[in-house]
């Protein structure tokens, strides 16, 4: 089943690079909507929340002083199919092996510095998507 919404974050390291808004065009230009956005930066406990999945990971810690080193921008975004469509946008988690053009190969730095955050399923945006935005601010 396809969703009309899904979830992103654009990661410090891409707000600190000043990549805020070329990201937020290309979203714009691939056909997106933005329901709800919010500049904010996360303490270490909202992030431990968010990331709460991959706790047991042996990255967690470092995923969790990495999200909360900075600020970041969170959004809902809506278009048919909007899940798989953003994923193909931001393109592989590794910017290396990312299709040139997305946005993960325009502006990540690394694996782990990987520019922004996609849900990964409808589920997991709805999710996101009501951990940072109440219902009354998806309009």
């Amino acid at each position: 089943m396809t969703a009309n919404i899904t979830f992103t974050i654009i990661k410090p390291d891409a707000v600190q690079s000043n990549f805020t808004g070329k990201i937020i065009d290309k979203i714009l230009d691939a056909g997106f909507r933005i329901k709800a956005m919010k500049y904010l930066h996360l303490s270490e406990k909202q992030a431990a929340e968010f990331y709460e999945i991959h706790k047991n990971r042996p990255f967690y810690n470092d995923l969790i002083k990495y999200m909360s080193g900075g600020p970041i921008v969170a959004a809902v975004l809506e278009k048919e199919n909007a899940v798989e469509s953003y994923r193909n946008l931001i393109g592989a988690t590794d910017p290396q092996k990312a299709e040139p053009g997305t946005i993960r190969n325009l502006f990540a730095k690394s694996i782990e510095a990987n520019a922004v955050h996609g849900s990964d399923s409808n589920e997991n945006a709805a999710i996101e998507s009501s951990f940072f935005f109440s219902k009354l601010e998806m309009f």
